[in-house]
């Protein structure tokens, strides 16, 4: 497996896209820093970025990159190679190069101003979105041969977690404002990885006031350790359980 993660990661960071995708980040990033010297506001602004743009990135890439590697894979597979070791040095391979774009593109400008904690949440943030998102994107690439429906899934995903959540999650605290729904919201919010996200960076903002339904109810929660774990518990099951049902269809696929 490591030589796979190592040819698949080196073979990514030499394309045009990961570049452009770095290069976007960081100078972002840094436009956000001259143009306002309040680290607060600038981690503010990044974050719609690391929200939407990070997470369509990952699902996109991923998923182009998983159909454009077939022959390699089909190669690899007609060698003495498991099919678990093929599918996860593929997976760890853009997991890593999809991260190390964004710790570079990111990461660098925060470390160079001091950004602080603030900042080391929003890159922790970020980081986790890539995770899920990318094995997301796995899953929806091995439900289907077709190269268009598995992109089709990926946005899906996306356009779900990063636009309709919120609204379905609105209308239902509003529909039913009369019941407690204190544990009720904590359970749905578990079920948007977005969501969580938003969250752990806004605590660190302390802006409780732009929370908005998806976190204000639960500041005190979500503040504390126990809330930290949490969430980031939450996430990593996002991450692991998506592989988990993508390398289960992937050994059983024919490809």
């Amino acid at each position: 497996m490591p030589r796979i993660i190592k040819y698949v990661f080196y073979d990514i960071l030499r394309t045009r896209f990961i570049l452009l995708y770095t290069m976007f980040l960081l100078l972002s990033t840094f436009a956000m820093f001259q143009l306002d010297t309040d680290s607060s506001k600038v981690i503010l602004s990044l974050m719609n970025v690391v929200l939407m743009v990070v997470p369509l990135v990952s699902v996109v890439f991923t998923t182009i990159h998983f159909y454009n590697s077939y022959e390699f894979i089909e190669l690899m597979l007609a060698q003495p190679v498991n099919r678990p070791v093929i599918f996860l040095g593929e997976y760890f391979a853009v997991a890593l190069s999809l991260c190390f774009a964004f710790t570079a593109g990111v990461g660098i400008p925060m470390v160079m101003y001091g950004a602080g904690i603030q900042g080391f949440t929003l890159l922790y943030s970020g980081l986790m979105l890539t995770l899920v998102f990318v094995s997301l994107a796995f899953l929806s690439s091995v439900l289907t041969r077709d190269k268009a429906k598995a992109i089709g899934v990926a946005l899906l995903f996306w356009f779900y977690f990063s636009l309709i959540y919120d609204g379905l999650l609105m209308w239902i605290i509003y529909s039913y404002s009369d019941y407690p729904l204190e544990k009720v919201t904590l359970a749905l919010v578990s079920l948007n990885p977005v969501d969580l996200a938003r969250i752990l960076m806004l605590l660190q903002l302390d802006i409780s006031a732009l929370m908005g339904y998806t976190g204000a109810f639960y500041k005190d929660f979500f503040g504390s350790s126990l809330g930290v774990i949490f969430s980031t518990s939450v996430l990593a099951i996002w991450i692991i359980l998506p592989v988990v049902v993508a390398l289960h269809i992937f050994k059983r696929k024919d490809l």
